[in-house]
């Protein structure tokens, strides 16, 4: 599936497979999120959007069931930690 960049909200890539109708996302944090039964006219109006970080939170993300497909949930761990000793 092709991914097209984007940089909005938490938002840093989104890419559609009409035939299966499955919508991927992918978050800041490097995880990928995949929407499945997503219709082509959301994907178009997501990807089309200005604001597609505010698009992608009303109308996908509380919409459609997520499957984490790669990445880890989000950490507020700072990776400096491991340099310095903290926990």
């Amino acid at each position: 599936m092709e991914m097209k960049k984007l940089n909005s909200g938490k938002l840093r890539a989104i890419g559609y497979d009409s035939r299966n109708r499955i919508l991927q996302v992918q978050l800041d944090d490097g995880s990928t999120l995949e929407y499945s039964g997503v219709g082509q006219g959301i994907w178009d109006r997501l990807s089309t959007s200005g604001a597609a970080w505010s698009f992608y939170r009303d109308n996908i993300e509380e919409e459609f069931t997520a499957k984490r497909v790669s990445g880890h949930a989000t950490s507020k761990k700072n990776p400096l930690d491991d340099l310095f000793g903290k926990p």
